[in-house]
């Protein structure tokens, strides 16, 4: 399975980044092979608005099954949900240790937004 996860850095030691939207780095990674490809999402870490849509449709667009980040905004969680991909909460931990969660099944998928939307 291909999961999507947001972080501070390109490398699996990364601290997660717990904002979606303006996620500095996506780490996709291959749970059953566990190598990862770091994709630079600075472009929209200064995005006046519609963050978490852009990124979703980013995430959307790698093929991924699953995301796993620390907040997730309504118009983001659309834009996931539209995609077919699912959203995993996690505390703040490295990229690594995230995964190793999710592959544990420690990790809670989320039916809706946690946050509210910075531009409702």
């Amino acid at each position: 399975m291909k999961i999507a996860v947001t972080a501070e850095t390109g490398d699996l030691t990364s601290q997660i980044d717990l904002r979606f939207g303006r996620a500095k780095y996506l780490i996709v990674v291959d749970t059953e092979t566990g190598d990862f490809k770091p994709y630079d999402n600075s472009v929209n870490l200064n995005a006046a608005q519609g963050a978490g849509i852009q990124t979703g449709s980013n995430i959307a667009n790698l093929g991924v099954n699953a995301v796993i980040t620390g907040n997730v905004g309504p118009n983001a969680f659309k834009t996931l949900n539209a995609a077919g991909v699912k959203i995993f909460l996690a505390e703040k931990q490295t990229v690594a240790e995230a995964v190793e969660s999710f592959r544990a099944g420690k990790l809670k998928e989320v039916s809706k937004a946690n946050v509210e939307g910075h531009w409702s």
